[in-house]
């Protein structure tokens, strides 16, 4: 069965953007007089997105407002919006299992970063089946790490280092499955760390190769890039 949810992970502190973001999670910053979730929420919608469920921890009343406005004024449709808030920090992969476990989701889903735009994407990474992760190319790397991978599956994950060849990177979006967190034991987690590189040393995740718009506001250079982008009616790349 496809995916009927997409996970959105939107509870993380926002700590490098907090020089230029500090009221609000990040996820609010705003972007020409809107919160940033605007923009990406719209653009998941366009790509057939009918069901929310927002992982929610820092300034999580904060964000669920803004979720409960949006469809207070119809402007989520007919969408499904659900949010699950952890009681304490648990890490992508913990506030996934935690998710899992509170909503007794089953099957498979797709996860995004909230802070993540990506122009395109999931149709393909709907399509390859779980577990997959969506990568994209950058001239620099560096500030994420590397993700090397062969005829369509991931081989490896590099640390961030000094060099700044062009590389692959993971570009936040998945598909995975509920079975990958039935072992959860209520500790905290990575998904990054943890769930990927187990996977791939079971020869398991998918590589989906995206050429699309790619842009993480999580640091205020490419927080102020984004705003830019958006001011000049998304002209051009990011």
């Amino acid at each position: 069965m496809p995916p009927t949810d997409l996970l959105v992970l939107a509870g993380g502190f926002g700590t490098r953007l907090r020089s230029v973001v500090a009221a609000v999670p990040k996820p609010l910053a705003p972007v020409c007089d809107r919160p940033y979730l605007h923009y990406v929420i719209d653009r998941w919608r366009e790509q057939g997105i009918v069901s929310f469920i927002f992982l929610l921890h820092h300034q999580a009343e904060l964000i669920e407002d803004y979720l409960q406005s949006q469809q207070l004024s119809g402007r989520l449709g007919q969408c499904q919006v659900r949010t699950v808030t952890e009681p304490e920090p648990l890490g992508t992969g913990g506030a996934i299992a935690h998710a899992v476990r509170q909503l007794r989701i089953e099957g498979s889903f797709l996860v995004a970063n909230a802070d993540t735009w990506l122009g395109s994407g999931i149709d393909q990474v709907v399509a390859a089946g779980a577990p997959a992760m969506a990568v994209v190319r950058l001239d620099n790397p560096e500030r994420y790490g590397r993700v090397h991978w062969e005829r369509g599956k991931v081989i490896s994950f590099a640390e961030k280092s000094g060099g700044g060849e062009p590389g692959w990177i993971n570009a936040g979006l998945y598909h995975l499955q509920a079975a990958h967190f039935q072992d959860w034991d209520g500790r905290p987690f990575s998904a990054e760390r943890d769930l990927f590189p187990a996977l791939v040393r079971a020869g398991q995740l998918q590589a989906v190769e995206l050429q699309t718009e790619f842009i993480d506001i999580g640091i205020p250079a490419d927080y102020s890039r984004f705003c830019r982008w958006i001011e000049a009616g998304k002209a051009g790349r990011p």
